[in-house]
């Protein structure tokens, strides 16, 4: 019985903290960064390009995959409307979503 009272607490913890994300997003919504040129193209290429066939059955690696995939081209999205190429990086300011998305992936 234990281990459905901590998924209990799990889904309160869930909700304290989609209460403090309610509380940030108007505050920092957009932050703005540099990245390099290779990486700033490669996201772009990831917006521009189009998947062929539907998606089937996925394994929840899979699922992960293609989520990281979308957040990398959403940055491509967002560097194609409003980056500005500074040499050999772009400025551009990116919702705090796909920020924590990049990161969680480096880690």
């Amino acid at each position: 019985m234990e281990r459905r009272e901590q998924y209990v607490r799990y889904q309160q913890d869930r909700t304290v903290l989609a209460t403090i994300g309610a509380h940030l997003d108007p505050q920092i919504s957009q932050i703005s960064v540099r990245l390099p040129r290779s990486v700033a193209e490669s996201a772009v290429a990831a917006w521009d390009r189009e998947e062929l066939g539907g998606i089937g059955e996925e394994s929840p690696e899979e699922y992960e995959l293609r989520d990281d995939a979308a957040e990398l081209a959403f940055i491509g999205l967002a560097i194609t409307l409003r980056g500005v190429w500074d040499g050999e990086e772009v400025v551009v300011d990116l919702d705090v979503v796909q920020i924590a998305a990049a990161l969680q992936a480096a880690r």
